[in-house]
């Protein structure tokens, strides 16, 4: 600790080294929202990206966006991955820095600019998809993330049939179902044609499952969150992040996110 005259001592301030890509996209938020994120925020944000890296999961991540702790709805769909969202009518109002972004079940979506079929980015037998559920919906069919509820052409999706009733597919005609509401981390994940992995929140707790589905070849069907991504099957959710990408471990992803949304929900008035 550095001394002064006298005796006295000056504390010492601990400086955090920010990663480059963290810090590229805290700068995007910024510019986008038009002022500075506070240095909580800001940390945050950092540990997350960091995070990711340390665990080997942040290449994987082709699309996402942070959807919470900007001070704009700008600067919540800046991407942190990827090509940025196409915002269809979510306004001021409807943006929470501490929850995130809320649906409205008619027309309020962001379109990804992504397609389900493209294989270069989201292989056959190589994809995940994820997203934050801050407060579960209130209609009773809606995508949470992904492509059309229909178990043909090989899509990627997360969605409900009911108010308390989540479903993901992967690829494949087989689906896998929880007979509760999310609130909280959803994802799935497939490194193989035989088989995905998913891991639903809800609350009674996490539920993690391996699902026997043969992966298909992939349709044309745009994604989307909030709805699917040609402006249909829309949700009411509220939701905070999303992923789209390659192959990787959902509970290493849940960690960092659900760490970051914690966080946010605590540094923020």
């Amino acid at each position: 600790m550095p001394k002064l005259g006298l005796g006295l001592s000056l504390p010492q301030t601990k400086i955090t080294v920010f990663d480059s890509d963290a810090r590229a996209y805290i700068a995007a938020v910024e510019a986008a929202d038009g002022q500075a994120l506070e240095n909580s925020v800001r940390v945050a944000i950092n540990t997350f990206v960091a995070g990711c890296k340390t665990d080997g999961i942040w290449d994987a991540i082709v699309a996402s966006c942070i959807m919470a702790g900007a001070r704009t709805v700008a600067g919540a769909i800046v991407p942190l991955k990827g090509n940025a969202p196409t915002n269809n009518n979510f306004v001021i109002g409807d943006y929470s820095r501490k929850l995130g972004l809320l649906g409205n079940d008619t027309d309020k979506y962001l379109a990804t600019g992504y397609n389900n079929n493209d294989t270069t980015n989201f292989p056959q037998n190589d994809s995940h998809i994820s997203c934050y559920v801050s407060a579960s919906q209130t209609d009773t069919t809606g995508t949470l993330a992904g492509g059309l509820n229909l178990g043909s052409g090989g899509r990627i999706s997360l969605h409900y049939i009911t108010t308390t009733q989540i479903v993901t597919r992967n690829r494949g005609l087989g689906s896998s179902t929880i007979s509760l509401a999310p609130i909280g981390f959803q994802g799935n994940t497939r490194n193989n044609s035989a088989n995905f992995s998913r891991r639903f929140t809800t609350s009674s707790g996490i539920s993690e499952a391996i699902v026997t589905s043969a992966s298909g070849a992939p349709s044309s069907d745009l994604l989307g969150v909030f709805a699917a991504g040609n402006g249909s099957n829309f949700s009411s959710a509220r939701m905070s992040f999303y992923s789209i990408g390659k192959s990787l471990t959902l509970s290493s992803l849940d960690s960092r996110v659900t760490t970051l949304m914690t966080t946010l929900a605590s540094v923020l008035p």
